[in-house]
């Protein structure tokens, strides 16, 4: 099995070896595996800091603005989506054993 990466969050690597474990993977799908994860961890790093903060933050004139934040979480989510999507995780993962979906 695949080792996961280093700088990978102990909840990303947790990730990684369940899906390595369960699916067959090329070199080209473990790249986008870990850039998912890697996003995924940046997603929740700023979730967390939005709420910490708050969704709102006043600027140094005194307007109230959305979170610097709130669009990195936003964009990490994205890449890990469509990261996902391109090693094909939206779908069921083959099957060996058991009854047929299905029936």
């Amino acid at each position: 099995m695949e080792k996961a990466p280093t700088g990978l969050s102990a909840g990303s690597k947790g990730i990684w070896k369940a899906l390595v474990k369960e699916w067959v993977l090329d070199r080209s799908n473990l790249v986008l595996l870990q850039t998912a994860l890697e996003a995924y961890d940046r997603m929740i790093q700023a979730k967390r800091q939005v709420d910490k903060d708050g969704i709102t933050v006043k600027s140094p004139s005194g307007l109230v603005r959305p979170h610097p934040a709130l669009k990195i979480e936003k964009e990490a989510g994205s890449r890990f989506l469509q990261a996902f999507k391109m090693i094909g995780f939206n779908l069921e993962p083959p099957r060996t054993q058991g009854r047929p979906t299905g029936r």
